[in-house]
C-alpha cells in the first residue's frame, strides 16, 4: 500500500518548490552567478535561517536547478521518440532539443551556457546529464552503424567512453555522434544567443537542415 504524504511532506514539498521557482526567476533576471539565498528567502517571506536548511549553500541549489533542468530536457526528448526507425527518432530527438531549449532560455544557459564562477558540478549531475547523449548513441547503435577511421588518440578516448556504458558502439561511429552532438548544440546555442539574427532568423529552416545533414553524416 503507498503511504499517503503527511501535512508536513507536503509542506516540504511546496516549500521545496517555491524555492526552486524564485531561484529560476533570479536566473531569468540575475543570472546564475549571481544566485543568492538570502534572495530567495527575502523573496519568499522567509528568514534565511529557513531557507539553508532546505540548501545549505547556494552551489547546493544550483546543483538541484541543473539536475531538474537535465532532467526536463531528458523527459522531452524521451517523450518525442517515435520508436523505430532510426533517421527519424534521431531528427525528432533534435527537434525536441530545440523545442525545450526555445521553451526553457534561462534553464538551457545554466547547463549549456558560460560555467558558473566558484561552482564545480559535483557527481549527482552527470547521470541526468548523458540522458539525452546515451539516447542518442542508442539510436546510431539501433542503426548498426559501422566502425570509421579515426586519429589513434582519439579511438583510445572513445574506447574508454564505451567501456563506461552499456552501449557498444564502435569508437569510429561514436566519434561522428560526438561531433553531430557538438553542432546540434552549437545551433541551439547560436540561435538562442542572438547569432543568427539577420542571417538565418527564424532558424526553423535552417535547423532541420542542419538536423538532416548531421544524420547523414552520422550515417542514418
Amino acid at each position: 500500500m503507498t503511504k499517503t504524504p503527511g501535512a508536513r511532506d507536503r509542506n516540504r514539498a511546496a516549500l521545496t518548490l517555491a524555492i526552486k521557482e524564485d531561484a529560476r526567476a533570479q536566473l531569468a533576471t540575475a543570472g546564475a552567478q549571481a544566485l543568492s539565498l538570502r534572495a530567495v528567502a527575502r523573496n519568499l517571506g522567509m528568514a534565511s535561517s529557513a531557507v539553508y536548511r532546505y540548501y545549505p549553500s547556494r552551489d547546493e541549489l544550483l546543483t538541484a536547478l541543473i539536475i531538474d533542468a537535465y532532467n526536463s530536457l531528458g523527459d522531452a526528448v524521451e517523450r518525442a521518440d517515435p520508436g523505430g526507425e532510426p533517421r527519424a527518432r534521431w531528427l525528432a530527438a533534435w527537434h525536441a532539443v530545440r523545442a525545450w531549449a526555445l521553451a526553457n532560455r534561462h534553464e538551457y544557459a545554466l547547463i549549456y551556457g558560460s560555467p558558473v564562477p566558484g561552482y564545480s558540478a559535483p557527481q549527482d549531475t552527470v547521470v541526468p546529464a548523458t540522458r539525452v547523449p546515451l539516447l542518442m548513441i542508442a539510436i546510431a547503435h539501433a542503426a548498426g552503424l559501422a566502425d570509421a577511421e579515426i586519429d589513434p588518440v582519439l579511438r583510445d578516448q572513445l574506447s574508454n567512453v564505451t567501456a563506461t556504458i552499456s552501449i557498444d558502439l564502435p569508437p569510429g561511429a561514436l566519434a561522428r555522434v560526438m561531433v553531430a552532438w557538438t553542432q546540434l548544440f552549437g545551433m541551439v546555442g547560436f540561435e538562442l544567443f542572438g547569432q543568427l539574427v539577420g542571417s538565418a532568423d527564424p532558424a526553423d529552416a535552417l535547423f532541420d537542415f542542419a538536423a538532416r545533414s548531421a544524420a547523414d553524416f552520422v550515417g542514418l
